[in-house]
């Protein structure tokens, strides 16, 4: 057997050598304005004791319950508060699989599946969904705060110091739905050692001397904020638990000043709005070049807001990685002309594989350039569970890129039809576009799905003769109903808005298949997009 590090493993060694350091700053908020007015600080040694609350609590509810170690066990919730983290490695420190849910994913029958499909035991769920899961075939029990547990002298597990490499520690689910759901994505012991050892890379502090602090990158039921703090654990680093996501620049003014906020790690869409008001506000833009480090992911950044970052100083990384891998390639950094390409992170072992050039794709770049498709081999640590690997037994990532310089990269889209979000999560437009086609085929001409780092996408639709565009409209929303109430929300289409008429043969097309052009109607059309999502906020 091999002795694998773990989330666990890492909290212990911590909260031994930092007992006292702050690993959290929790908002505590008016519940009248919302505006926070402390950040109540959470210590090493008490993170571990609170887990271990947490665990024992757990512990005791299934063992009654004749649930034994080892089972998977759902988590239903928000991910953003400081008791869903005690809930996700306390269901580990009681020796049990944390199964990962985003409210994100809303729907009841696809949870329900997806805990039967990975054979999950019981499921713990957020209040919000009471009514929801009451009548799973599992048993289900409410997120209870850690103060309502009460005292349980239940025996934990002790940490495995070894173990098969091939043990699921966690489930996670992909980002975006196919054939109607999101698929499983199981981590086990050596994916986590992996993921572990790039995370301290990550994270590693840009001063020694100096403590650092940091923030949420978002939901713990996704693996960007379990990654990032597995990496902050490991180097006695204080996590500001932003009140949302999507933090507004007085909130992240306010954590600079009264947490010490050091280094900013943040997606794309959420970064480009500090960037955007650092140009009328000069006490945020010199907030932020004085920052040890701005981390951004998920999306490329804007080009004008990256190079309005860099020609201000501001100390800029981009880390690039997803559910099933974790984080995969750090941007070289600093100020020189490289600074912006993409390295894989050391221990890893990928292979980046020319692709054939399609004379047909909107990408102009294409004709002149070889693009290379990031392929995790099988023997690297943070190669996925099987069951995601093609054929030749390795992970095909379906990111393209292009080698600038030897062993340096520049990002080039997706060699298929998924698009990201705002918050990074994936999108398959091609199955929405085929559902429009087969329920609504008598209606329309020709339809394209755009919403790269929008909340949620939007339908293009190009009509057939003589149909009225507000009947069209309902019309597209009653049909596909159905299929859109089983997605995340970030991939649903429910509103209107978001179904715009276009004239016949408008959309732009390539010249030689005569494809509609996903990126060229963005384009075209992003300022009648920036309204309409405006206007839904």
């Amino acid at each position: 057997m091999t002795s694998y590090h773990s989330h666990l493993t890492v909290l212990e060694q911590s909260a031994a050598l930092y007992p006292s350091a702050f690993a959290f700053r929790v908002p505590i908020s008016d519940p009248l304005t919302g505006r926070v007015h402390d950040w109540l600080p959470i210590s090493y040694q008490q993170f571990k004791e609170d887990v271990e609350v947490t665990a024992r609590h757990w512990c005791g509810v299934f063992r009654a319950q004749g649930i034994p170690h080892g089972s998977v066990i759902g988590l239903w919730l928000s991910g953003i508060d400081y008791q869903d983290v005690l809930h996700i490695y306390g269901i580990s420190r009681a020796g049990y699989v944390p199964q990962l849910f985003s409210i994100r994913l809303p729907n009841p029958d696809v949870v329900h599946e997806l805990l039967r499909e990975a054979n999950a035991r019981a499921l713990i769920f957020a209040s919000e969904f009471a009514a929801s899961t009451a009548s799973f075939s599992v048993p289900v029990y409410p997120a209870v705060h850690k103060r309502d547990m009460g005292v349980n002298s239940a025996t934990l597990p002790p940490l495995a110091s070894s173990a098969e490499g091939n043990d699921v520690v966690f489930i996670f689910h992909t980002s975006g739905s196919t054939s109607g759901r999101p698929k499983l994505v199981p981590c086990n012991r050596r994916w986590l050692h992996s993921v572990v050892d790039k995370a301290r890379i990550t994270t590693a502090p840009q001063d020694p001397q100096r403590w650092d602090v940091t923030v949420t990158i978002g939901s713990m039921c996704h693996i960007g904020q379990n990654f990032m703090l597995i990496g902050s654990l490991q180097h006695g680093t204080c996590t500001v638990q932003a009140t949302k996501q999507g933090f507004s620049s007085e909130e992240l003014l306010d954590m600079i000043q009264r947490c010490g906020l050091n280094r900013l790690n943040q997606f794309s869409t959420f970064l480009s709005i500090h960037l955007r008001n650092s140009r009328q506000n000069p006490k945020l833009l010199q907030a932020l070049r004085h920052l040890d480090q701005v981390l951004y992911s998920g999306l490329p950044l804007d080009r004008d807001d990256e190079d309005w970052a860099y020609t201000n100083g501001l100390k800029m990384k981009n880390l690039f990685g997803s559910t099933e891998c974790g984080a995969m390639l750090l941007s070289i950094g600093g100020t020189s002309r490289d600074a912006r390409f993409l390295r894989p992170l050391p221990g890893t072992s990928y292979k980046f594989v020319p692709i054939d050039r399609d004379p047909d794709s909107e990408d102009t770049h294409q004709s002149s350039i070889q693009l290379l498709e990031l392929v995790i081999l099988a023997e690297s640590g943070d190669c996925p569970d099987t069951s995601l690997r093609t054929d030749d037994g390795h992970f095909h990532t379906g990111d393209l890129f292009q080698e600038t310089t030897p062993g340096a990269y520049v990002f080039r889209g997706r060699n298929d039809d998924w698009i990201k979000s705002e918050s990074s999560l994936r999108c398959d437009t091609k199955a929405i576009e085929d559902n429009v086609r087969s329920t609504c085929g008598d209606l329309i001409g020709e339809c394209i799905v755009v919403g790269t780092g929008r909340p949620s996408p939007a339908l293009f639709v190009e009509p057939a003769a003589g149909v009225d565009h507000e009947r069209l409209q309902r019309e597209i929303l009653r049909k596909t109903r159905a299929f859109h109430s089983r997605r995340y929300l970030h991939e649903r289409i429910t509103r209107k808005e978001l179904v715009i008429i276009v004239p016949p043969k408008s959309l732009p097309r390539t010249s030689t298949k005569g494809n509609v052009r996903r990126k060229a109607v963005e384009e075209l059309y992003k300022a009648r997009l920036d309204d309409i999502y405006s206007s839904l906020n």
